[in-house]
Parts: structure tokens; C-alpha cells; sequence
């Protein structure tokens, strides 16, 4: 991994409070915006504009609960690398067996495959909408994408940062100018962000497809990696100043990851839902964004699509990276994994299975991972021998289990109502 520690002096006056005002925060910005990527991917796209053309603006508060979750689990996440300078999947192994630590990183491997195709498709998704290239094409073109991504962290974790950061603010103003055009409601975009309720099974399926295309494993694994060795605080003092400041970034990032998920929701309900129109396929809701809102709004969907898909996809590569070093002590060069995990989209776009089918059923074989990630986090950060003074206080811990335990129902749920419903 390309990230190391920041230069010294900046954080060290930061720390020392020779820095004051808004300047004080940016040596820390950064590390929150990587791992919010995950939570902004294609499968997103998917579980968003079906609730949102289906139900309106219903299930708006699912999307704002799964949000805080997100704040805390990252949070969690954060905390730990700096507490221990050490990323999730190396405390694991220190505190489990092999074979323990050789299972979580195969089925963590396997989720972020899943969650690589998600993100490929969805990039290839997005060229064949806008360019009207053929998917395979695009599937080729997607991944010539995702190496010039990956050349930025050659520079520096500070430019590969700025570059992921950039593509979430073309996201940001793709679906603001999206909101803009659709004119929601916002009485009712008001109702369904405070107002928890469900209209029959079809809706609660929904709303886990939601939580489970947001809380993403490989964003818990990632997060502790980022934070482990970027500023390493010389005492305990500094290591809860240090998650002070950490905090704040993942509040940002987590903010505007939620304000994308929201819109996609609202821009669905707005167009679609007020005609009663189910969209299923994000084809049709191109399409039908051009024939409601005009050709720019299709194609700043269609450029959202590819930007998500792009900058997420290479975020997964790092994740990969993170896990087996992590797990096993093993590592292979991140051009040869991110040429391997290329390998399962391809084949799938070449065989012509639909798109949004591939998307969703990505999002069912990441449900299977979500607790291998959540578990280990919660229990770690509640020892105070791991985490010294930044353990978690006691309202926190009970917190992170009542979600552990949320995430892991509703999950098991989605995959029962996949398999036999």
C-alpha cells in the first residue's frame, strides 16, 4: 500500500496546535472519502431506483438510517487503525487461528470479487448508455480505466485521494443537476426521511437490498488500512486528537455518500413512481430520464453510473490488497489483482447475462460477508487492551451490536427470500 504517513511537520503542528482554523483539519480529510466510495457503488444504483420508482419516497429513511450506521461502523473502522497502527484483517489474525484467518480472508476475498463485478458492470454499464458502445467493448474500455486510476496511488496516497475525491464531486453535481430537473416533492421527501414504515414483504425486501448495498465489508476492511500508519500519533493524547479529527472527515464523506443515495431515491420517485412505472433495469431509467427530464439529464445518469463504477472498482482492488496482507502475510502486485478480478465481469458481460440482474445478485453474495467484517470490529474495538484509551465507551459497544445484530438479520432474510421466496 501506497499510504504512509503524512509529512510529519504538518500533522505534528496540527497536533501541537500550532495550526488553527479550517487548516487544521485538512492534513486528516482524505482517508473517509476513499472508503465512502463503496458505499456510492452501481449496486446502489440498482436497490435505489427500484425502491424509489416502486414506492416513492417510502423507503427514504432506510437510506438515512443505513447512513448513520455507516458513520459508525467507519468510525469504528478509523479508530482502530489508529489505535492499534494496525488494519482489521492484522488484528484478526493476531487474535485468531490460522485456519480462522485463512477462512475470513477467502470469503473476504469472495465479497469483494462480488463486489468488483457490481462496480465493472456498472462501469461498462455506463459507457454502453452513453457512447452506445457494445457491453463488451465498454467492458474492455472500463478496465483500461481502472489501471489509470491505479496509477495515481504511484504518486502518492495524497493525489490518488484528490483523483477518488474529484470523481465523487462529479457524482455529487450529476445527481444534484438530476434532483434539480425532477422537481421532487419535498414535503414528502421529508415524510419518507423521518417516517419509518413499509408497505407489505416487497418493500421490506427492499429496504434490505438498500442496507445491504450500503454497509459494505470491504469499506470496514479499507478504512482501518488507510488510517493505521497516515498519522501515527506519539502518545494517547494525540491518538484521540487524531480520531477527533478523522471523525470530522467521516462525517463529510458519509454526508455526501447519503445526500447521492438519497437523490437516487428522489429522482425515481419524483419521475417514475408519480407515473406508476416500475423501473427494474438502469437502462430503462436512462431511457426514460431522457424521454421525462431531456437528454442531459440521461446523460449526466449515464456519466454518475460510469464515475461510481470506475473509482469504486479500483477501491476494490486496494481492498483486496489490505485483506490478504492482512490475513495471511501474502501480497501480489496490484495491477496482477486487478487484472484477475477483471476476469469474472468479463466473462459475464460475454455471456449477455442482463446487467441490473448481475448488479442485484452481487449485492445478495455480498450479504454473505457483511458479518465476517462487522463482528470482529465491534469485538476488537470494545477491548481495552487492543484499543487502549480510544476503546469503545460502553453506549457505543451496545450500539455496534445492536446494528451487528440488524445487519445480519435482515441479511440472512434477503438471502432466504432470494433462494426460496
Amino acid at each position: 500500500m501506497a499510504y504512509k504517513q503524512v509529512t510529519k511537520s504538518a500533522a505534528e503542528a496540527v497536533l501541537d496546535g500550532d495550526i488553527q482554523g479550517w487548516r487544521r483539519f485538512l492534513p486528516f480529510l482524505g482517508p473517509a472519502f476513499i472508503a465512502a466510495v463503496a458505499y456510492i457503488d452501481p449496486g446502489n444504483f440498482a436497490t435505489n431506483i427500484t425502491a424509489g420508482s416502486q414506492y416513492g419516497y417510502l423507503l427514504l429513511w432506510v437510506i438515512v438510517f443505513s447512513n448513520l450506521m455507516a458513520v459508525l461502523i467507519q468510525s469504528l473502522s478509523a479508530k482502530l487503525g489508529i489505535a492499534t497502527g494496525k488494519n482489521l484483517p492484522e488484528v484478526a489474525r493476531e487474535h485468531f487461528s490460522k485456519k480462522t484467518s485463512i477462512f475470513l480472508w477467502i470469503q473476504a476475498e469472495l465479497v469483494i470479487i462480488a463486489t468488483d463485478l457490481a462496480e465493472f458492470i456498472g462501469a461498462a454499464l455506463g459507457l454502453y448508455l452513453l457512447f452506445n458502445i457494445p457491453m463488451l467493448p465498454a467492458a474492455i474500455i472500463t478496465a483500461v480505466g481502472s489501471f489509470a486510476i491505479l496509477e495515481l496511488q504511484r504518486r502518492g496516497f495524497r493525489a490518488f485521494e484528490a483523483g477518488i475525491s474529484g470523481m465523487v464531486l462529479i457524482v455529487v453535481l450529476a445527481f444534484a443537476f438530476q434532483t434539480f430537473l425532477a422537481q421532487p416533492n419535498w414535503g414528502d421527501v421529508t415524510i419518507g426521511m423521518l417516517t419509518p414504515q413499509f408497505e407489505g414483504v416487497d418493500s421490506l425486501l427492499l429496504a434490505t437490498g438498500i442496507l445491504g448495498a450500503t454497509v459494505m465489508p470491504h469499506a470496514i476492511y479499507l478504512h482501518s488500512s488507510l488510517t493505521q500508519n497516515r498519522i501515527v500519533g506519539r502518545n494517547e493524547v494525540e491518538k484521540r486528537r487524531i480520531f477527533r479529527f478523522e471523525f470530522i472527515d467521516i462525517l463529510i464523506a458519509m454526508l455526501i455518500a447519503g445526500a447521492i443515495n438519497m437523490s437516487m431515491l428522489i429522482i425515481a420517485a419524483a419521475v417514475f413512481h408519480t407515473q406508476g412505472i416500475v423501473v427494474e433495469d438502469l437502462d430503462i431509467a436512462y431511457n426514460g430520464l431522457k424521454d421525462a427530464l431531456g437528454p442531459m439529464a440521461a446523460i449526466s445518469f449515464g456519466l454518475g453510473l460510469l464515475i461510481a463504477g470506475l473509482a469504486s472498482s479500483s477501491v476494490g482492488t486496494l481492498a483486496g490488497d489490505v485483506v490478504m496482507q492482512g490475513f495471511i502475510q501474502k501480497r501480489i502486485p496490484l495491477y496482477l489483482r486487478r487484472a484477475i478480478t477483471m476476469l469474472p465481469p468479463l466473462v459475464i458481460i460475454a455471456s449477455g447475462v442482463n446487467a441490473t440482474y448481475a448488479l442485484v445478485l452481487s449485492q445478495v453474495i455480498l450479504s454473505f460477508g457483511i458479518a465476517f467484517a462487522l463482528v470482529p470490529l465491534v469485538l476488537f474495538t470494545s477491548k481495552r487492551d487492543i484499543m487502549g484509551s480510544l476503546v469503545n465507551h460502553r453506549i457505543t459497544t451496545i450500539l455496534g451490536w445492536f446494528v451487528v445484530v440488524i445487519v445480519v438479520v435482515l441479511n440472512i432474510y434477503l438471502l432466504w427470500e432470494t433462494i426460496f421466496g
